[in-house]
């Protein structure tokens, strides 16, 4: 908590005073610093009643009088009324017919994108991903509301508490509205500067994204890919030459490189870029890598960069069902020595030079794996073994059955013969001594009988 104090109250000790041509109220807000001053105007940190503070934004008088400038700002202000979402700062209050034309915003505390790499250096891998995917994904809420910013560079991006802002939309392209920008001239940042915009041609989101990734190699290394020069030389390298990327991270060189394709159609969407580089920012954190420059959008390219073609969505979750991570385009293996894995739901094999999916079992996706390498159990083998199980214990319990009838049946035979013997056993105590006649002893006994009875 100190050190945010103390963060804050430099911000604050940051901000210029007011100067005594700058005005002390304007509508309902009490001006209290400037911010900043720019071509159209001066910004200035204000309060309203309630002590909200917000950063309000004037038109130099001497441009009030200018109608193109005072639409250019009208402009401005119709593009922060129909932007939702958290990625820019909110419209407070507007005055479009003062004297002096103002708005008033949510006020962003914390540094610009250029002012931090000024004083701190470049940003990591990590941390590069993870405000490109931020600034990604507030592109898609800009785009999706009709608005192409034109101007996007590192000082019009704030690191907030909350996240990176995407702010000054002075220059905003929206849909259904007229171009300002006159034949041979271009509007904008050089360096930062599409293509098309210097060439004069129709601007599109492919645009920001061109932007987007110039604004990440500066994060990455403090310096523009066009570097330094006046802004003929540096509007004629934007057209003619490849970037310079030397220094940028390996696992964001193939990304930052798909952006800032000379043709619009070649660079990838903001919705695909927000995927991919969340996809970075995780295994830079955990030390690992990876360098997949996203899919170039085919045919259907017309649709808004903002828009994610539908066989992307499909491919991403294929990738999450199956809990394997995505694999190089190449078929070759990742920069950090990890082989690809193949995709198991809907993995290709070669026929005849064409690819031809093929799928587990019966067009259904693999089941994912755990942390150990370990398939979680699947209901239909547990019903297989479940009925193998009851049917041999069905016939252990049949065969035990018959054995113990076996055993009865010769127990009831042993005791009709056992009696016998036992009847034999007893004749032979009677008699012990008994022993079968003879011929010659019976006619001894019998003439011994007639003996005695005479």
């Amino acid at each position: 908590m100190a050190r945010q104090t103390d963060r804050a109250a430099g911000m604050d000790m940051a901000m210029m005073r007011l100067r005594r041509e700058d005005p002390r109220v304007v509508g309902s807000f009490r001006l209290h610093r400037r911010l900043g001053a720019g071509g159209m105007g001066v910004v200035y940190l204000g309060s309203d009643r309630r002590g909200q503070r917000v950063a309000l934004k004037v038109i130099r008088p001497d441009l009030a009088e200018d109608q193109e400038f005072r639409s250019r700002f009208a402009r401005e202000v119709s593009a922060a009324r129909r932007i939702r979402g958290g990625c820019t700062a909110r419209l407070v209050a507007a005055d479009l017919d003062a004297d002096r034309p103002w708005f008033a915003t949510q006020y962003v505390p914390g540094p610009s994108l250029h002012d931090k790499i000024a004083e701190e250096g470049p940003l990591t891998a990590a941390e590069v991903a993870a405000v490109g995917a931020a600034l990604s994904e507030g592109l898609v809420a800009v785009h999706e509301a009709g608005v192409v910013h034109r101007d996007l560079k590192p000082s019009n991006i704030l690191l907030s508490p909350k996240g990176p802002r995407i702010i000054d939309f002075g220059i905003a392209w929206a849909t259904g509205a007229s171009t300002l920008t006159h034949v041979g001239t271009a509007v904008g940042s050089p360096g930062f500067l599409a293509p098309e915009q210097v060439r004069g041609a129709a601007v599109t989101p492919a645009t920001d994204v061109f932007a987007l990734g110039a604004t990440l190699a500066y994060a990455a290394t403090s310096d523009s890919p066009f570097g330094h020069g006046s802004s003929e030389v540096m509007l004629y390298r934007v057209v003619h030459e490849e970037p310079q990327l030397k220094g940028v991270p390996d696992a964001l060189a193939p990304l930052v490189q798909a952006c800032l394709a000379k043709d619009p159609e070649e660079r990838p969407s903001t919705l695909q870029l927000s995927l991919r580089l969340k996809e970075i920012a995780a295994r830079e954190t955990h030390g690992l890598g990876d360098a997949r420059p996203p899919a170039p959008r085919t045919s259907e390219g017309d649709r808004p960069a903002g828009r994610v073609t539908e066989s992307y969505s499909d491919q991403r979750t294929q990738r999450r069902t199956q809990g394997t991570p995505p694999p190089s385009r190449s078929g070759t293996p990742s920069r950090s020595g990890s082989r690809p894995t193949p995709s198991r739901g809907n993995s290709a094999r070669s026929t005849g030079g064409r690819s031809t999916p093929v799928r587990s079992g019966a067009g259904r996706t693999a089941p994912r794996t755990t942390g150990a390498g370990r398939r979680p159990a699947n209901p239909r083998l547990l019903r297989q073994r479940l009925f193998v199980f009851v049917v041999v214990t069905l016939l252990v319990a049949l065969g035990i059955a018959a054995a113990q009838g076996c055993q009865a049946t010769e127990r009831g035979l042993g005791g009709a013969g056992g009696a016998g013997v036992s009847e034999q056993r007893k004749q032979e105590r009677v008699a012990p001594d008994y022993k079968p006649l003879d011929g010659p002893l019976m006619s001894e006994r019998y003439d011994s009988t007639l003996d005695i009875s005479r």
